[in-house]
């Protein structure tokens, strides 16, 4: 007889408990594709028709979406990739509470609307004292696609040559602000742009300077750039981007321009994003003169860029909470990190691993402190335990988060910089099940 004629119906095994469970979980469509594809493993003869329930409950994945937990061993501490900042603690809180039905624009007290995202508008302004007025976005792109349709359709920005700068995916700043309706007036060049250029180039059609910080590369040698104080002194509107989102000066990145400093130094408004330096989640932070950034506020195009309860419930406890994840990663002192990985490594090479810890040197990223180098320590592995390492069977199961690192000189470097000291003993059994010994 046809062995295909035993495999058990869609019906019966759905009848399993652990499939009744994972449907009201995830879903009845995840349940029956997980289902279909065991039915045709043991049509093919691959399993048995016995193990059509087990091996499909064994495929279910935990959550109903895609994206998979990772621990960023990069070193790079901002990598948009994976996703940018990871959320504090206190954020992802925050977020699970504001993820039913909640008071985003609403007051309890009086049984009124209220302004939207209150809260963490209010902590964003404590946040940088300078600005007179904030507003939030969906992202820093959005931001500046905001000041440029609201200030200055039909009318033209002047902009340094230097700093018409391109970001990750074939982003080009020029084709953004284009787009808007504006017209660019570029003055300088690509590796010198002096007061005088921006002075000469400022007409009746002058709708503000935009001040860009090239946060994805450095131009070393024969160079000179107008900072904002003097931009200010001209007597037209300085729009400064930021991008990083670095709100107040950080000594680990002196070099680093901040928000506050720039509204100080006489900036009408500057942008920047939530996921880099700041920690938070995916915004664009508008902060700026009282008048300017209620312009933008009221504009039209505002209602189309504005952000979720989500966004808003992490940007305030980002804004309100402990350190956040990329600021402790930032301060960790480079011996504290060594000691971890010898730890590692030592446990890892107990059990049969070919593993060291070596010195590395780890990076800002997410546009962030441009060439600056940070002191690390990374654990040396067989390159060939990457893949495993990514998307291996017990990342699949579930069993460990993938954990992306770097290939350096055909070993796979796993930099602790960017993992938090309470991943460490998650890193040490996604290591030890990729290279298949027992933890």
């Amino acid at each position: 007889m046809d062995p295909r004629r035993h495999v058990p119906r869609t019906d019966v095994v759905l009848a399993d408990p652990r499939l009744v469970r994972a449907r009201e979980l995830l879903g009845a469509a995840l349940v029956k594709e997980a289902v279909a594809r065991a039915q045709e493993l043991a049509r093919s003869g691959v399993i048995s028709p016995a193990s059509v329930a087990d091996t499909a409950a064994d495929s279910l994945p935990r959550i109903a979406a895609t994206l998979t937990p990772v621990i960023n061993a990069t070193g790079v501490l901002v990598h948009t990739n994976l996703g940018r900042a990871p959320l504090s603690a206190a954020a992802r809180d925050a977020v699970l509470a504001a993820a039913g039905c909640t008071d985003v624009e609403f007051d309890l007290a009086s049984g009124k609307r209220s302004r939207r995202g209150a809260g963490a508008l209010a902590a964003l302004a404590r946040a940088v004292p300078a600005a007179g007025a904030v507003h939030v976005v969906n992202n820093n792109a959005a931001a500046l696609a905001l000041a440029a349709t609201a200030l200055a359709a039909g009318r033209e920005i002047i902009v340094s040559r230097g700093e018409l700068i391109e970001i990750g995916d074939g982003f080009r700043l020029p084709d953004l602000l284009a787009s808007t309706g504006a017209r660019l007036r570029e003055v300088g060049t690509t590796n010198r742009t002096a007061l005088a250029d921006y002075r000469q180039a400022i007409g009746a059609d002058t709708a503000f300077i935009l001040k860009v910080h090239p946060s994805n590369y450095v131009i070393e040698g024969f160079t000179a750039a107008v900072g904002v104080r003097e931009l200010a002194s001209l007597g037209v509107l300085v729009v400064g981007d930021i991008g990083s989102g670095l709100l107040t000066p950080n000594r680990a990145l002196p070099d680093e321009p901040d928000a506050d400093s720039w509204l100080r130094a006489g900036a009408g408004l500057v942008t920047a994003s939530g996921d880099k330096l700041l920690g938070g989640p995916q915004a664009g932070l508008l902060l700026g003169q009282q008048e300017t950034v209620t312009r933008l506020a009221r504009h039209p195009l505002a209602r189309a860029l504005r952000v979720d309860k989500l966004t808003l419930a992490a940007l305030e406890a980002t804004l309100t909470g402990p350190a956040t994840p990329v600021s402790q990663a930032l301060a960790a002192p480079w011996p504290a990190i060594t000691g971890r990985a010898e730890a590692l490594a030592e446990r890892l090479a107990s059990a049969g691993v070919d593993c060291q810890a070596r010195p590395a040197d780890a990076a800002v990223g997410g546009g962030g402190g441009p060439g600056v180098r940070l002191p690390s320590a990374a654990l040396s592995l067989p390159e060939q335990l990457a893949a495993g390492l990514r998307s291996g069977a017990a990342v699949r199961r579930g069993d460990v988060p993938a954990v992306v690192g770097r290939i350096e000189d055909g070993r796979l470097l796993l930099d602790l910089r960017a993992v938090a000291p309470a991943d460490d003993e998650q890193l040490a059994d996604a290591v030890l099940a990729a290279a298949g010994c027992s933890r």
